[in-house]
């Protein structure tokens, strides 16, 4: 898919939330997720069978066309145009260069959307990287009573808490660009443990449900918002 056509459909998104939802069921199966590498010696990389399953279980879900192999994305690529939606995970540095800022505050400020998901330790390093970003904007809690938690599944407390990290509650920021929620960063919750393989992190089903939910919800935001 070409830049000038992911523009397209992206628009197309975000300008027509009411034929959103089936849009969902008409992805073509060409579709990629998108997992973004960056520099810094994070480990973006982390969490390999994550974005399979979820791009799955979306699939049987919310009756989506994923193709479950996603694709890995580098921050200043063009081909960064090419995926709605993007994931970014790690547990360490994250560093974007100037290029690499502008280019995804253009793909975000063009109708993409980016979930940042604290894998733990990946805190200090993510808030200054997405500065360099948006300068003008600050990371802003959701309320529990955000469109996000109330999806197809509803999470009245917010984040589901899948993995202990500093034992704190776990909370969901955004960024907003002109009213539109344009990145959200999971904290002190670990979706992406909970999406991988049962055997990697010996999650309950429980917690993998619920992980799995709370990603098929962000997947649902996104088309439709």
């Amino acid at each position: 898919m070409t830049r000038l056509l992911i523009r397209v459909f992206l628009l197309f998104l975000f300008v027509c939330p009411a034929a959103a939802t089936d849009l969902l069921a008409s992805i073509p199966p060409g579709l990629k997720m998108g997992l973004l590498k960056y520099q810094g010696g994070g480990d973006w990389y982390a969490n390999p069978t994550s974005l399979t399953n979820l791009a799955k279980y979306c699939n049987q879900e919310l009756g989506s066309n994923f193709d479950p192999e996603y694709a890995t994305v580098e921050v200043g690529s063009a081909d960064l145009f090419n995926f709605p939606f993007l994931h970014m995970t790690g547990h360490g540095n994250v560093v974007f260069n100037d290029a690499e800022a502008e280019n995804l505050r253009l793909y975000l400020m063009g109708g993409g959307f980016l979930h940042i998901d604290d894998n733990y330790g990946m805190d200090p390093f993510i808030r200054p990287a997405m500065k360099k970003v948006f300068p003008e904007l600050e990371f802003i809690e959701l309320p529990f009573e955000h469109e996000i938690y109330k999806q197809k599944y509803t999470f009245r407390n917010g984040l589901p808490k899948i993995h202990e990290h500093d034992g704190k509650s776990p909370q969901g920021f955004g960024l907003f660009w002109e009213g539109r929620l344009v990145c959200f960063y999971s904290h002190e919750c670990d979706l992406g443990d909970g999406w991988e393989d049962q055997d990697v992190h010996n999650d309950s089903e429980e917690k993998r449900r619920q992980a799995l939910q709370m990603g098929a919800n962000i997947i649902q935001f996104v088309f439709r918002q």
